[in-house]
C-alpha cells in the first residue's frame, strides 16, 4: 500500500518513513501543504498522513482543498495540539482520524490498518485466493506446501494482485502505487518482481498463476 506523508519536521518525517517502510508501505514524503495537495491529486494513494502545522498551506486548508477536488482518500491528521476544537475542525474538514503528537508507533500502525482495511476481501488481515494465503501482519505467502516471508516490493505487488483477483493491473499502475512518483526505477523492475513471485508460486505448488496480458498488464488467476 502507498502512503503520502506530509510532515514539515524533517527528522520526524525521516523516522516515520523508516517505520512505515519497515512495515512494507511505500511512502512519498512532502514538507508543506501545497506539495501535499499537488501529490494527492497527481497520484493514487491508499492513505494520506498530514500534519496540521505546515508552511505555505496548513494541513486543514490542504485537506479542504483535496476534498473540494473530489478526492476521498483516507486522511489521518497529526498535530502537536490536543485541544478538542482542533480535532473537531480536522474531522469536520474531512479527516478520517486524528492522532496527537507524541504518539506510540504501535498506535500509528493500528490506525493505519483500520483506515486502509478492505473488509470485502480481507478477514483478520489475511487475504485468500485459490490455495494461497497472504498474511498482511507477518508478510507471509503460504499454501499447503509451504510458505515464504515476502519483503518490500514483492509483498506489495502480491497484495495488490490478491486484493484484485482476476482484475487486470497495468505495469504502470504497479509502478505508480509501489515505486511512486519520485522513483528512478523503470518498468523492467516490475517485470523482475513478477518473475520472483512466479517462482515462489511454483515452489509453493500453488493453483494460482500471475497471468500476463500482452501490452495490458497482469492478473491473478486460478489454474483450471
Amino acid at each position: 500500500m502507498r502512503i503520502l506523508l506530509a510532515e514539515d519536521e524533517r527528522s520526524l518525517s525521516r523516522a516515520l518513513k523508516a517505520i512505515l517502510t519497515k512495515s512494507n508501505y511505500s511512502v512519498d514524503c512532502v514538507f508543506d501543504g501545497e506539495e501535499a495537495v499537488l501529490y494527492a491529486m497527481a497520484s493514487e494513494y491508499d492513505l494520506v498522513i498530514m500534519d496540521i502545522m505546515m508552511p505555505k498551506q496548513d494541513g486543514i486548508s490542504a485537506l479542504k482543498e483535496i476534498r473540494s477536488k473530489g478526492n476521498s482518500v483516507p486522511v489521518l491528521m497529526l498535530t502537536a495540539k490536543s485541544e478538542i476544537d482542533d480535532k473537531v475542525e480536522g474531522l469536520d474538514s474531512g479527516a478520517n482520524d486524528y492522532l496527537t503528537k507524541p504518539f506510540d508507533t504501535k498506535e500509528l500502525l493500528a490506525r493505519i490498518r483500520v483506515l486502509t482495511r478492505q473488509p470485502a476481501v480481507a478477514t483478520d488481515n489475511v487475504l485468500k485466493f485459490g490455495n494461497l494465503t497472504l498474511d498482511r501482519g507477518s508478510f507471509e505467502l503460504s499454501s499447503p506446501k509451504g510458505k515464504y516471508r515476502l519483503a518490500g516490493k514483492e509483498f506489495q505487488m502480491m497484495e495488490m494482485l490478491m486484493m484484485n483477483p482476476g482484475i487486470l493491473i497495468s505495469t504502470e499502475k504497479f509502478m505508480d502505487k509501489i515505486w511512486g512518483l519520485d522513483s528512478e526505477a523503470d518498468i523492467s523492475t516490475a517485470w523482475t518482481y513478477i518473475s520472483y513471485l512466479r517462482k515462489k508460486l511454483a515452489a509453493l505448488e500453488s493453483n494460482v498463476q500471475i497471468k500476463a496480458t500482452r501490452n495490458a498488464g497482469y492478473s491473478l488467476e486460478e489454474i483450471t
